[in-house]
């Protein structure tokens, strides 16, 4: 595990972090069947995608250079120009910056653009987002063979039930969309905690996850209730912020919403420590809270 405090890995970078489960799920996804010994990169920037979070995995595999990312949230259409940024992140990395100025023609390895998406919400089995459909002049673009700038994101539906063949193909991927709809099941009668234990159980009983949730049982529970309350607590955040629609009006409140974020966050298990981390409320007046509820 990332023992880099200031960032927190979530569950999927922790699981496919092992080059063997990540070139199956590579496999998986492009349809191919790579050998076992195919040398696998992984060089993952930290807190570029996601704030504080691990939510991504980059690395080199068979001369392309991947960005692979789970999304639980609603799909952020702006997903290509934030992989744009990342992109050139990653070569900046890997490149002799020197040779950019040679004569010679510089080989790089050939960039690739993936989310798997795994939230609630209703989404098709693929997609793709294009850089260009943010450009101002769009429109002007759309019969031309020409695109001065180009970036396409595979977008992939990995929920339990979407995606079958895909799913079939990565076991360790199936295993984990099954995971993720066991705990939503259960959470529609126990809070989030119990039903995060109750699925960790459900899934060892009935070998899917076997050895990797009887090995990090309690540090998966830990990062999915990280993850979980974090992305209520922004989504809360955006309903409101929307709502109240002015910056006077933000701060005039902003007492109600941090109390607010905060409740949610706590109805779904997360800790005193970490709802004062997101909202800045003192502890002390967290634990009021949740001794009121």
């Amino acid at each position: 595990m990332n023992t880099n405090a200031k960032y927190k890995d979530s569950v999927f970078s922790f699981l496919f972090s092992d080059p063997d489960v990540l070139r199956e799920l590579y496999s998986a996804i492009k349809g191919i069947t790579l050998p076992p010994d195919t040398p696998i990169e992984i060089n993952t920037l930290s807190d570029i995608l996601y704030k504080d979070r691990v939510n991504d995995l980059s690395f080199i595999i068979d001369n392309r250079l991947v960005v692979l990312i789970e999304h639980q949230a609603t799909i952020n259409r702006n997903m290509p120009l934030r992989m744009l940024l990342y992109i050139a992140r990653l070569y900046e990395k890997i490149i002799d910056n020197s040779k950019i100025y040679s004569t010679v023609l510089e080989k790089i390895p050939t960039p690739e653009f993936i989310v798997l998406y795994n939230g609630d919400a209703s989404y098709p089995d693929y997609a793709e987002l294009k850089l260009s459909q943010a450009f101002l002049n769009a429109g002007d673009l759309t019969n031309k063979k020409f695109l001065p700038l180009e970036l396409t994101v595979q977008v992939f539906n990995i929920n339990h039930g979407r995606n079958p063949e895909l799913l079939k193909k990565c076991k360790t991927l199936n295993g984990y969309s099954f995971f993720i709809e066991k705990i939503r099941e259960y959470e529609k009668a126990l809070s989030l905690n119990e039903a995060m234990k109750k699925a960790v159980e459900y899934c060892i009983n009935h070998d899917i996850l076997k050895k990797f949730l009887k090995d990090h049982g309690s540090e998966v529970i830990n990062m999915l209730a990280t993850e979980w309350n974090w992305d209520d607590a922004i989504a809360v955040n955006r309903k409101e912020a929307w709502e109240e629609g002015r910056e006077e009006g933000w701060e005039e409140g902003r007492e109600e919403r941090e109390m607010e974020i905060a409740y949610n966050a706590l109805a779904k298990g997360g800790s005193i420590e970490f709802i004062h981390e997101i909202t800045g409320l003192s502890c002390d007046v967290i634990e009021k809270l949740k001794a009121e509820m």
